[in-house]
């Protein structure tokens, strides 16, 4: 790779001998449902929008709650769009990058000598989150990787990967690259047929 050939998704080209292995962003239905919680929005409404008619005693008197409730979720839905297009991922075999932010983008960058480790979350649409535990004493702040941050984990935040269409192939590629970095065996790891690609996704680089 050229020297002065920015990558998609990073800010600058990546230094000389450094190679990137995977690159990927989330899914814009899927980090809407988890991070932005649209199920949980649209149940709360759905609810409001039943009492109100039962109250009322016509059903007519649901509709501005169900009017109110399709614009919050437009603007769920609108934010998590926004947020998966401005989000790439990068993988290479020195540090995993988080290219986030909507309105003022910034690179979180994480080497990988500094992740004690990395898990994986499978949903049954075949995406997943993975969460990634940092060596104790890094710092970072958790609204500023809101929402590619672990729930809860305030005291100690936990970058994550979330709604990755392809969560399989990136866990296997950042454990291995990981098990590189920390002088362990690296995991023995084919990857499947690449499939057509998918809205949301970019595909795997440098392998």
């Amino acid at each position: 790779m050229s020297e002065d050939v920015i990558p998609r998704g990073l800010p600058a080209p990546l230094p000389p001998g450094e190679r990137l292995i995977w690159q990927g962003r989330p899914g814009p239905l899927g980090l809407a449902r988890r991070a932005f919680h649209l199920d949980l929005v649209a149940s709360y409404f759905a609810l409001l929008a039943l009492v109100e008619a039962m109250s009322a005693g016509r059903p007519a008197a649901a509709l501005p709650v169900l009017g109110l409730g399709v614009g919050g979720l437009a603007v769920l839905l609108t934010l998590a769009w926004c947020a998966a297009r401005t989000t790439t991922y990068s993988l290479t075999d020195r540090r995993l990058m988080l290219r986030i932010g909507i309105a003022l983008p910034i690179t979180v960058n994480l080497p990988l000598r500094e992740i004690e480790a990395a898990g994986l979350r499978r949903f049954p649409d075949g995406s997943g989150e993975i969460p990634l535990l940092l060596k104790a004493g890094t710092r970072l702040a958790y609204l500023h990787l809101w929402p590619h941050a672990r729930p809860w984990r305030l005291a100690r935040p936990e970058p994550m990967l979330r709604a990755l269409p392809e969560a399989e192939e990136a866990a296997a590629r950042i454990a291995a690259a990981l098990a590189a970095a920390h002088g362990r065996p690296v995991p023995d790891w084919s990857p499947a047929p690449a499939p057509a690609a998918l809205p949301g996704r970019l595909a795997a680089a440098g392998s």
